[in-house]
């Protein structure tokens, strides 16, 4: 035992003297290192996250998340990450940063292959040396191979940070098998690991700079194949992904007839529906919430000013599982959403079908007002 721990002595001193030694040769690179080890963000880390005009037109989450990434990655050295053989179509690739592999560590690449379980289970491992801030993107549904690691991930709350593109129907047409329907209800159960399902490239931005900042437990992009509309960005945009959830367009009067909630590329549907009411009279508030565990860690005055308790007409939309949503729309509220597989035809074709259009939003939202005057 005596010995153990002496060999143990003599390893740091070693340790401390070589670091020392380093600092002195490379003073930027020595600050690095600690930086990373102490999972500390470098001054200025963000600075260079792109904000995407609304002229600049339809992008793909998917998209504005490989040039949030690449910013991000130019800044912090130690974000390594990669794909299960999908990277073109993840967009996860870090530009310029090299391939990881045998003789080439530098590499900031990885290609994991099609193995999503291992994958997960490597960045867990990485996540847990430290020193590393690992990511690990594959499509969305492909998170039932890795959901052990992924599970696990959350158990030790650890920081990795998973990039899940083709969230929905709306891939198209290689239908059912690849388009994820229970996936976010089921991933929203899962303890410690936060669901950030963002709406544009401008709220993909701020879940981006969410999850870097995050560093108790796993976070989960889930972004779409297909391009979407770039909102008009709100002040409350940035801080309010940051927070889980927030008003994206408001009601003209004090108090809304009726709030509209969903996720990702429905909340720009959302945003038509409300134009819709605005012309039969009707008032409604449009609530992105693209972190569930987020809004519901927030404080109950923040809740509540966000989705009033006082308005009890609720409606909510989201191209998935309906499961979960009566937390927040209450037992007189409506879902929009999917309880069966989908099919197999290009996105707004399957959007219109499974009626994920503003038409039926604000239909739903009559219903629902009706049920409750």
């Amino acid at each position: 035992m005596r010995e153990a721990v002496d060999r143990g002595k003599k390893s740091e001193a070693a340790w401390n003297e070589a670091l020392d030694s380093y600092r002195q040769r490379h003073p930027d690179l020595a600050a690095q290192l600690e930086s990373s080890i102490a999972g500390a963000l470098p001054a200025g880390w963000d600075a260079g996250v792109p904000e995407f005009g609304v002229e600049s037109g339809p992008i793909a989450t998917r998209s504005a998340s490989g040039k949030v990434l690449n910013a991000i990655g130019s800044q912090v050295p130690w974000l390594i990450g990669g794909s299960a053989d999908l990277a073109g179509s993840n967009n996860s690739l870090l530009e310029g940063a090299g391939n990881f592999g045998a003789n080439a560590y530098a590499g900031r690449n990885i290609y994991f292959g099609i193995r999503e379980h291992f994958m997960a289970a490597a960045c867990s491992g990485m996540a847990l040396h430290g020193g590393i801030r690992p990511y690990a993107a594959t499509f969305f549904v492909f998170t039932d191979y890795a959901r052990p690691a992924i599970r696990l991930a959350a158990l030790m709350g650890l920081p990795v940070i998973y990039i899940m593109t083709h969230d929905s129907i709306g891939l198209g047409q290689d239908g059912p098998t690849h388009q994820p329907i229970e996936h976010l209800a089921s991933l929203r159960a899962m303890p410690g690991l936060h669901v950030v399902r963002p709406a544009d490239a401008n709220e993909t931005a701020a879940a981006w700079k969410y999850a870097v900042r995050r560093t108790e437990g796993p976070t989960m992009l889930v972004l779409t194949r297909q391009k979407l509309p770039i909102l008009e960005p709100t002040d409350a945009l940035s801080s309010g992904v940051a927070r889980g959830a927030y008003v994206a367009a408001d009601s003209e009067s004090e108090h809304p007839d009726v709030l509209i909630m969903a996720t990702g590329s429905e909340v720009s549907v959302a945003l038509e529906g409300r134009a819709l009411l605005a012309a039969q009279g009707i008032q409604a508030r449009v609530v992105s919430m693209p972190c569930w565990e987020q809004f519901r860690a927030q404080p109950a005055q923040y809740k509540d000013e966000v989705l009033p308790p006082g308005v009890r007409a609720r409606v909510a939309i989201e191209a998935g599982s309906t499961a979960g949503w009566h937390e927040w729309i209450g037992e007189r509220g409506d879902v929009l959403g999917i309880d069966r597989y989908g099919a197999s035809a290009p996105a707004p074709e399957l959007f219109r079908q499974f009626g994920f259009t503003a038409e039926t939003v604000a239909a739903r939202a009559l219903a629902v007002l009706e049920n409750i005057e």
